[in-house]
């Protein structure tokens, strides 16, 4: 039942994320951010310690997000220095200050900084117990950092699905208003048509007239584009309640939704309709605008 919660949330793409977490000797910090991208992009900054992990740690993104950017950063800070926490390989030690010896010319010369002696890898080492805990606190930290995202991504997404509900109930009023003004167009069109002939002396006999008619009356019927609009915007609140990794759905429904206020403008004959028209493009650039960051 949860997960079918989960999966009827919206979920923006943009979002932050953070969580710290304590072991024995140090704390692990985790700081993700995300972006609206095509594909799930991660981009992770991990120290040394936490680099084995990193296989399993994008195992886990993978389950969790479907698509976005996303930068995933991991500080790790060890407590106030303490010997009794590290561990120093003395043989390795001894040998590399043996060796520099016999490179720079034996008991007189320089010795080795003491800095550079411990930078030396495998000189210092945490134990591996600790190494555990800390490999498992990471891990923790991650989870719950990636929880807070996905977290920010609902909220997020949730604003979003107002913001194009709000816009799918301005398309409805857009074609409510040009189905309602259909039938007056038409009218118009043909006392214009007979006003015209009448000003240019131009004899036409009924049945030839009412070809005409027929003819503009066919130009101007939009009344396809309409139903399709409406039938766009059932889809589009059907999509948005099942919720998901909807993004690339709802962006092919914009494509569509531009197409058919595309066909209205072209098929306008009066101010009207073009206006209404101009209308539907603001309205489904606004929503297309904003589907750009929906998971």
């Amino acid at each position: 039942m949860a997960n079918n919660r989960e999966q009827n949330k919206v979920r923006s793409m943009t979002a932050f994320g953070r969580a710290e977490a304590a072991y024995a000797t140090g704390n692990a910090i985790w700081e993700l951010r995300s972006v609206n991208h095509r594909y799930l992009e991660p981009h992770f900054r991990l120290p040394e310690v936490a680099r084995p992990l990193e296989a399993q740690l994008r195992d886990i993104l993978r389950k969790s997000l479907s698509r976005g950017k996303v930068e995933l950063t991991l500080t790790v800070k060890p407590n106030s220095v303490e010997t009794s926490g590290l561990e120093i390989n003395q043989p390795l030690a001894q040998a590399l200050i043996n060796a520099a010896k016999q490179v720079t010319g034996g008991e007189g010369a320089q010795p080795l900084n003491p800095l550079q002696i411990l930078q030396w890898p495998g000189i210092i080492s945490e134990p591996e117990a600790d190494t555990e805990q800390q490999s498992a606190t990471i891990l923790q930290a991650f989870r719950e950092a990636l929880e807070q995202l996905r977290a920010n991504r609902e909220r997020e997404g949730a604003e979003l699905a107002k913001f194009i509900e709000a816009r799918l109930k301005g398309i409805e009023e857009q074609v409510a208003l040009v189905r309602e003004l259909l039938p007056q167009i038409l009218e118009a069109q043909r006392e214009k048509l007979r006003n015209r002939l009448e000003e240019l002396s131009i004899e036409l006999d009924k049945e030839r007239l009412e070809q005409e008619i027929v003819l503009l009356a066919q130009k101007a019927d939009v009344d396809e584009e309409l139903d399709r609009l409406n039938a766009h915007t059932v889809e589009t609140r059907r999509v948005l309640a099942g919720g998901g990794a909807i993004g690339r759905r709802l962006d092919f429904l914009m494509q569509e939704f531009n197409r058919e206020a595309n066909t209205l403008s072209s098929k306008s004959v009066v101010t009207d309709t073009t206006q209404a028209a101009v209308e539907l493009k603001v309205l489904i650039e606004q929503m297309r605008e904003q589907v750009q960051n929906i998971e």
